[in-house]
């Protein structure tokens, strides 16, 4: 960590992507020119029109030291697609990532890269008093390291909270599952949670929700790739 602090100013934080390689871009080149380290916090593709150029500009963020993904629920399942798993594939979504990765000139040397760097993202990234992950939060997350390979197996232990938030097993009426955010009421004082995964802004910004516990949650999806737009907060060390 002290290696990033020599090398950076801050972080910038930057919410699902969902395909949006422009407004990636536009993240990625501002946050190296302000000399911040980028966290991005999973669902890179499924839904915008260019999945490979942000893959590609990922990868790079990661190959060059500049910034990580956060393992995603989108970003899992896509792996598993590219190794042949039967899956149910939206058109829309993953069908539409797919298509855009089997047109693309790299198009088999990005699948294996992405089955390759999807495979060793963390589940979620601790930064002193800040915690970063895809979809929820557990209090053993402060403590205890994601396994290493989380993308590249079944789900278990904290990975399903780091996946997919608090669900139960009751589907809403837009298909979805029914989430819960209890979790929000444990985090303790003093830290922050910065997640993605589902739109709970109501005016186009991230959503800051203090809980019981005294902590924060910072809900960074404003709907990149789902007829909404790509946001990202740049904070201090």
């Amino acid at each position: 960590m002290s290696e990033l602090r020599d090398r950076f100013e801050g972080i910038r934080v930057v919410g699902d992507v969902h395909g949006e390689a422009a407004a990636f871009h536009a993240a990625a080149d501002g946050a190296e020119a302000e000399r911040l380290f980028l966290i991005q916090l999973g669902d890179l593709t499924d839904g915008g029109p260019d999945a490979p150029g942000v893959l590609r500009r990922a990868f790079a963020l990661r190959a060059e030291g500049r910034g990580v993904f956060i393992l995603g629920n989108h970003d899992h399942k896509l792996r598993r697609a590219l190794e042949g798993a039967a899956l149910r594939i939206e058109p829309s979504g993953l069908g539409r990532t797919l298509e855009q990765i089997d047109a693309a000139e790299d198009g088999e040397a990005l699948r294996r890269r992405a089955v390759a760097e999807i495979g060793r993202a963390p589940a979620w990234l601790r930064i002193d008093q800040r915690l970063f992950v895809h979809g929820g939060f557990h209090p053993r997350m402060l403590h205890a390291p994601p396994p290493p390979d989380a993308g590249a197996r079944k789900p278990e232990g904290l990975v399903p909270r780091a996946l997919f938030g608090q669900v139960t097993s009751r589907v809403r009426e837009d298909g979805y599952p029914e989430r819960l955010h209890d979790w929000v009421d444990r985090i303790p004082q003093g830290f922050t949670i910065y997640c993605g995964h589902e739109v709970r802004s109501a005016n186009g910004r991230p959503l800051m929700q203090v809980g019981a516990g005294g902590g924060a949650a910072v809900f960074m999806d404003t709907g990149a790739g789902k007829g909404g737009h790509l946001s990202w907060v740049d904070l201090p060390w």
